[in-house]
């Protein structure tokens, strides 16, 4: 029997990049899976989101893994529909037992009105998660069987490093909000077996950092270019690294691990 046989996870930014990874590693352990993607861009933003074509591809390839996704357009920012784009994966799954707060984005350089860039990188990021947890938390309450919530953080809610950018600054601040919101739910949610952890990648190989505004930022970064660097001779992780890490944490070999901050950076933080 698959170590995640009958299992259902909810995975936000489900349609490409880290998201993709998670969605496909899960349904090989077993688990169906509801995912949700923008599947839009946002305007504050310097480089395109996921398209509706990206989710469908998940959803095929988790498919092909034996497993069932049920794939819906939802924003993180909008918690209504979020927590409508879940209830329709509820409706037909009748269970939840992972939660991957997973959505992310972030305006690489270049700012034209800080304000909304770092309103926007917030929402995302941290309101997001908040929305994430709030869409589920009680379906998964309701079973009675425990539970993992995965808060996908950042080596940046680490240590962060030097930008004038407000999107960037708003990056590493949501990043590590989210390790004291971690905090916050893995003590509130304990006596009922309700695992909560962050995990901290550094740079993977995604949409998010293999796309035209991010190369024209690391060309400019110069000399700040030192303090962005693996302590490991690796440049970026493939997603299915962070993948692999997840996947564990959320089984029942991890069923005591809570309230911790993962950090699956190369040694990014002990530089």
């Amino acid at each position: 029997m698959s170590p995640l046989e009958g299992r259902v996870a909810f995975i936000t930014g489900a349609a490409r990049g880290q998201g993709r990874a998670h969605a496909v590693r899960l349904a090989r352990e077993g688990a169906d899976i509801i995912g949700i993607d923008i599947c839009a861009d946002i305007e504050t933003f310097n480089y395109p989101c996921a398209s509706p074509e990206d989710l469908e591809e998940t959803r095929l390839l988790v498919e092909r893994e034996g497993r069932t996704m049920i794939a819906r357009k939802a924003d993180v920012r909008d918690a209504e529909g979020l927590r409508a784009a879940f209830e329709d994966g509820y409706a037909r799954f009748g269970r939840v037992d992972i939660v991957l707060a997973n959505a992310g984005m972030i305006r690489f350089g270049d700012s034209r009105d800080p304000v909304r860039e770092w309103q926007d990188t917030i929402d995302v990021l941290l309101t997001g998660a908040f929305n994430t947890v709030q869409a589920s938390i009680g379906r998964m309450r309701e079973g009675g069987r425990g539970g993992s919530i995965v808060l996908v953080s950042s080596s940046a809610g680490l240590k962060g490093t030097a930008s004038d950018e407000p999107s960037a600054q708003a990056y590493t601040a949501a990043k590590r909000g989210l390790v004291g919101y971690m905090q916050v739910l893995a003590n509130q949610y304990a006596p009922e077996s309700i695992r909560v952890n962050t995990v901290h990648p550094t740079g993977v190989l995604s949409g998010m950092t293999m796309n035209p505004a991010m190369a024209k930022m690391a060309a400019a970064a110069g000399s700040n270019v030192s303090q962005m660097q693996n302590a490991l001779p690796i440049q970026i992780l493939q997603p299915e690294d962070i993948a692999n890490a997840v996947a564990f944490l959320v089984s029942d070999e991890a069923h005591y691990i809570t309230g911790t901050q993962w950090a699956l950076d190369a040694g990014f933080s002990v530089r």
